[in-house]
């Protein structure tokens, strides 16, 4: 050591943003975290600042729920458990983890940095590891410090009955945290059987209804133990097993779920239960996350069966919106083979029943997704003006659900209204939490009108909202390929790939940048693989065309981009083709070709040079 020098010691922590959190899941379930946070902060917290983020703040935190008022509302919020039809995405959680930590960051820049320390990281439910995540992604460490760690320290051993007075205890108090957590873990170590499965239900749904599907299969599962077909009530078991599965096959796990449908169809004599299970078995093979493992026979066979069982159910009224809901399932198996026409035909069907035989405002919901659905199926067939209407009436219905400006602005952008098409997208960054999509979407258009910078800050922000948004990493890389940032593209592409390797416009933005970097069979290898898998990718054709041209083979270069101009002319691809026709010879061809680009891009003085050359 130096002379006049001190070992270099760490700066002191910032103070803390809360006490100490026990993240342990057991004691107020998923965002046992997250709530803490919510209820420290909400009270001190700008009164504006709360109101922005009013969705995510009353989601994690409902006991804080009357310090935060309702800004923000959709048509299923106000409705009862059986007409909130709609399962949240497994990203659900994502976008509520991503409001949060807004909400702490904008409240930190008021307070200045603070220390957040939680303790039995190990035992949080997946939603609070998640925003521990995203914490630490989306906030500078300057300002927010994230301390993790903490071992569960043994209590001594409860007897039955002591953990049946602990829950008790718990019940008395009321807490919605409690009742997702510690409530459920006592009574299953204690006497009453019936109040654990009541202890359970009542937690699975909630967690259902609030996207947390980790939890609904960890809880489900413990129930379904205790929930014995012996000793429950068929169709309290029947719903346990239904929320259950429906989270395992959110999960990914669909052989787990089928598993369970299995058993609900040797268990029950109930036809509503057989057509509910055969419905839910169909959407798993048809959805199934792995392409090579749907089977859409098989999902065909089980949808029919549903249909058939929920013809026969003898109240209007149920049959009504069972059957309809289960015609709406095979409209998808339809659609997946390649029978839009036939899948337009059940939709209408499914709205012809609920018009005629449910009473006027039932399930509003059921009503918005099938208008929802008609609009998509009207624009596979050619009729965007009848798919508009739809959209338009589905969110007049609904004005607070984000996802539906989603489809309309992609609409309006197809029709050539890029405008209408932005402010819907804008719409939906402003009506609900923050996800990616809207502005992933508003890149394009930026992108289409020449605002590369803007397309790339949207796309930038996107990923940052959810940096495994493959096709976010898809577009950032073939812009960033573009602008010449080919580090930054192959960044994106190889991590677009490792999530999904058989993405052809992820191999072909990694083609663009081996061949600007000067790796031709590198290139020609990732552009072969991307036509391979999608034999119409232009882009794909195009690159290896002009490999081809600079290898010196002109007539393969030909090929390559005769095949790219197959969806419709371009004048580059066109004046590309040009150069290769004339340097194989064929000046006619060549001439053709610039005449045609020409054209198309009048004021390109590439194209008017190689026209009249000498």
């Amino acid at each position: 050591m130096s002379p006049g020098t001190f070992p270099s010691e760490k700066p002191p922590l910032a103070p803390l943003l809360l006490p100490p959190v026990d993240a342990d899941r057991r004691l107020r379930g998923p965002y046992t975290v997250a709530g803490a946070i919510v209820s420290a902060l909400v009270p001190v917290a700008r009164p504006e600042l709360v109101a922005r983020h009013d969705i995510e703040l009353r989601a994690v935190a409902p006991d804080t729920r009357e310090l935060i008022p309702v800004r923000r509302r959709s048509a299923a919020d106000g409705l009862p458990r059986a007409e909130r039809i709609l399962v949240h995405a497994p990203r659900r959680t994502l976008r509520l983890s991503n409001g949060i930590a807004e909400f702490v960051r904008d409240h930190l820049s008021e307070t200045g940095p603070r220390t957040l320390v939680v303790e039995n990281a190990h035992l949080a439910d997946p939603t609070d590891r998640e925003l521990l995540a995203v914490l630490r992604r989306r906030i500078a460490p300057e300002s927010l410090t994230v301390v993790t760690g903490g071992r569960a320290v043994p209590g001594k051993p409860l007897s039955p009955q002591e953990h049946d007075t602990l829950a008790d205890e718990l019940e008395r108090g009321g807490t919605v945290g409690a009742r997702l957590g510690a409530i459920p873990y006592h009574r299953e170590r204690g006497t009453d059987q019936d109040g654990a499965v009541r202890a359970f239900r009542h937690a699975v749904e909630w967690c259902l209804d609030a996207g947390c599907h980790e939890a609904v299969a960890e809880l489900g599962l413990r129930a379904l133990r205790l929930a014995c077909p012996e000793n429950t009530e068929p169709e309290i078991r029947w719903r346990l097993l239904h929320s259950t599965a429906t989270a395992l096959g959110a999960l990914r796990r669909e052989d787990e779920a089928e598993a369970l449908f299995d058993l609900a169809r040797r268990e029950s004599l109930s036809p509503v239960t057989h057509a509910a299970a055969a419905y839910s078995t169909a959407m798993l093979k048809v959805r199934h996350h792995d392409p090579a493992r749907r089977d859409l026979d098989a999902a065909l066979a089980w949808v029919n069966q549903a249909i058939a069982i929920s013809t026969l159910l003898p109240d209007r009224r149920e049959r009504a919106f069972k059957l309809g809901f289960d015609l709406n399932g095979r409209a998808l198996v339809e659609v997946r083979l390649g029978r839009p026409a036939k899948a337009l035909e059940l939709v209408q069907r499914a709205l012809d029943l609920a018009d005629r035989d449910l009473r006027p405002g039932e399930h509003p919901i059921h009503r918005m997704v099938l208008l929802a659905n008609r609009a998509q199926l009207a624009v596979m067939l050619g009729r965007p003006e009848d798919a508009l209407k739809d959209l338009d009436a589905v969110i007049a219905a609904d004005p607070g659900y984000p996802d539906y400006y989603i489809d309309r602005g992609n609409l309006l952008h197809r029709l050539g209204r890029p405008e209408a098409a932005i402010a819907d997208y804008e719409t939906a960054m402003r009506a609900g939490p923050p996800f990616p999509e809207p502005y992933y979407n508003r890149a394009e258009i930026r992108f289409a009108t020449g605002d590369h910078r803007g397309a790339l800050a949207d796309l930038d922000h996107a990923l940052e909202l959810d940096p495994e948004f493959v096709d976010g990493l898809t577009n950032r890389a073939g812009l960033l390929a573009a602008l010449g940032e080919y580090g930054r593209a192959r960044a994106d592409a190889e991590a677009g790939l490792a999530l999904d390797p058989l993405n052809p416009y992820l191999l072909c933005a990694l083609g663009q940048v081996e061949m600007a970097e000067g790796r031709p069979e590198r290139a020609r290898s990732a552009f072969d693989r991307a036509v391979e898998l999608s034999p119409s990718l232009a882009a794909a054709w195009a690159g290896r065309g002009m490999l081809a041209f600079e290898a010196g083979d002109p007539e393969g270069a030909v090929a390559d981009l005769t095949r790219a101009l197959e969806p419709g002319a371009d004048p580059v691809l066109l004046f590309n083709r040009a150069m290769a026709l004339r340097a194989a010879g064929r000046e006619e061809e060549a001439v053709a070709d610039l005449t045609r680009a020409l054209g198309l891009a009048p004021d390109d003085d590439d194209i008017h040079r190689a026209l009249h050359r000498p």
